[in-house]
């Protein structure tokens, strides 16, 4: 019995220590963390790295980003190099309370336009704003929730091992996704598509088709809903599963394993590999 008592206060000992030796580059209001750094105009990329930890993201009339933690953890705010770097890391014995919910809270300027690396664990990402105008967008996502509204990208990656994702309203040139597993929902999109998803669904309701599409299904489901007006060329090719569209097609040719045709002046094209599952255009 002693021995368990020693044993407990041991362990209590080390989690005050640590507790209290893990700093932050930031400081602490009211319970919170905060830190705060300067948008210089070397800076290329904000890189967002948070873990288990619900993020919303707020544009707003500044000239720095400023972050908030709400919870146990640490935070950091710097710059590095040509970044600007919002990171959180769990201290350690942080099963101690593994029920808290850690709140982030990031601030950044409106019109900032340049390029944003944004890697989720298992937590939540949101976006706070009317809109937002980016060159590049890379999401990477191991765990957890999204929701993104009215994005304006050139180049949009995203990166997803589970959870889910949804995007309203997203303009880009190039959109490439990787889908290992979990649902991936998107409404109002316009841009070329480049998609591999190994298993989930992945569902993309599209107002412009303005690019080449080619997706890559091993497994699960994936739906495409074009513009009535949409001009394409469709090259669809299944090993077990089913290909249909609703689309009327001409110079058709059709059997179990394929789809083949065009609809409208066949402008853009679409080639869809099948593994495992099913593709339902309309």
């Amino acid at each position: 019995m002693k021995k368990i008592v020693i044993l407990l206060l041991i362990i209590t000992g080390l989690y005050i220590v640590f507790n209290q030796s893990v700093q932050f580059d930031g400081f602490t209001v009211g319970g919170s963390k905060e830190g705060r750094a300067t948008l210089s105009k070397t800076i290329d990329t904000i890189e967002i790295n948070v873990g288990s930890v619900q993020t919303t993201i707020i544009p707003e009339d500044r000239n720095d980003v400023e972050a908030v933690l709400s919870g146990k953890g640490s935070l950091i705010v710097k710059e590095t190099d040509n970044r600007l770097l919002v990171e959180t890391k769990s201290k350690m014995f942080n099963w101690f309370s593994f029920s808290e919910k850690r709140q982030l809270k990031i601030y950044i300027p409106e019109d900032y336009n340049r390029n944003m690396n944004i890697q989720i664990g298992s937590g939540s990402l949101n976006f706070s704003g009317e809109s937002m105008k980016l060159n590049k967008l890379s999401l990477d996502i191991g765990s957890g929730n999204v929701n993104l509204d009215h994005l304006e990208v050139a180049e949009f990656t995203h990166d997803g091992s589970s959870g889910n994702v949804k995007i309203d309203t997203l303009t880009t040139k190039t959109g490439t996704f990787d889908l290992s597993s979990g649902n991936l929902d998107i409404k109002h999109y316009s841009g070329a598509i480049n998609a591999d998803v190994s298993s989930g669904k992945f569902s993309v309701q599209m107002d412009n088709l303005e690019g080449s599409i080619e997706i890559d299904l091993s497994s699960g489901n994936v739906n495409l809903d074009l513009p009535d007006n949409a001009d394409f060329s469709l090259n669809g090719h299944v090993s077990s599963g089913d290909i249909k569209s609703e689309f009327p097609l001409t110079t058709t040719s059709s059997d179990k394993k394929s789809l083949n045709g065009t609809h409208g002046s066949g402008k853009h094209k679409i080639d869809i590999s099948v593994s495992s599952g099913d593709v339902d255009i309309f």
